[in-house]
């Protein structure tokens, strides 16, 4: 009878997470765009989150039953999400992808520069564009949140 009550708790439990976050890897991707962030839901306490290559997501716990994914570099890793005692509660598929929308690519011979055209074009750092231009736009970056934060 306790092996018939857990497996109807198994059941319930999984599917009160299928329409928050996908419970197995085969079903399609959880997507984010670089450089942005996105919220998940999950029904069940999470306790330990983890990203199969961190170098192209980062995932945070906001509580345990909200999680914040954010994309840092273009392409697909995985997420697991474990319970207080290291039982699985998801284990999803991560797609990273570039947000197309008002963004503007120049290239120069081989060095290439991102911007964003929303009304007025501004430099932005993606992956893949010149060092140098990349290194100029961080310093900008830099200079004006300094100049915010006094």
């Amino acid at each position: 009878m306790n092996l018939r009550r857990s497996f109807a708790a198994l059941l319930s439990a999984t599917a009160l997470l299928l329409p928050t976050l996908p419970a197995l890897a085969d079903g399609p991707p959880v997507s984010v765009k670089v450089n942005m962030a996105r919220i998940l839901r999950i029904n069940a306490p999470a306790a330990t989150v983890i990203i199969g290559n961190p170098g192209i997501a980062d995932v945070t716990i906001q509580d345990p039953q909200t999680l914040v994914l954010t994309g840092k570099s273009y392409g697909q890793t995985n997420l697991i999400v474990l319970d207080s005692v290291g039982n699985p509660i998801a284990d999803t598929l991560v797609e990273v992808v570039q947000d197309q929308a008002d963004l503007v690519t120049v290239y120069m011979g081989n060095k290439r520069t991102s911007m964003s055209c929303s009304p007025t074009c501004q430099p932005i750092v993606m992956l893949g564009d010149d060092p140098d231009y990349t290194s100029t736009s961080a310093a900008s970056s830099q200079t004006v949140s300094g100049l915010a934060g006094n």
